[in-house]
């Protein structure tokens, strides 16, 4: 993967994980934070997708790496709505 196409992948990660954590009503941090959710949003997503057999929607393809972007904003949203109500610590945004 080229260094643009990292670059491309992180900051639509960062987007997709602070439209999930925005959606949840939990804010778990500043932009390395969203960057992860968003990457695990996908992760979680594109898992999620295959279990109840349904395609992925909006799907970004930069430099072979496929990245969901609805299923990464659901499943950075699901993410970190259990971590709000396991950690249940921090205030609302």
């Amino acid at each position: 993967m080229s260094l643009s196409g990292l670059l491309i992948l992180l900051i639509i990660a960062a987007i997709c994980g602070g439209i999930g954590q925005s959606i949840s009503g939990y804010s778990m941090g500043g932009c390395l934070i969203s960057i992860v959710l968003g990457f695990v949003g996908a992760f979680i997503g594109k898992w999620l997708a295959a279990e109840l057999g349904l395609t992925y929607l909006l799907p970004v393809t930069i430099d072979g790496e496929t990245f969901p972007i609805i299923w990464a904003i659901i499943g950075s949203a699901l993410f970190t709505m259990v971590i709000g109500l396991v950690t249940r610590g921090r205030k609302p945004v």
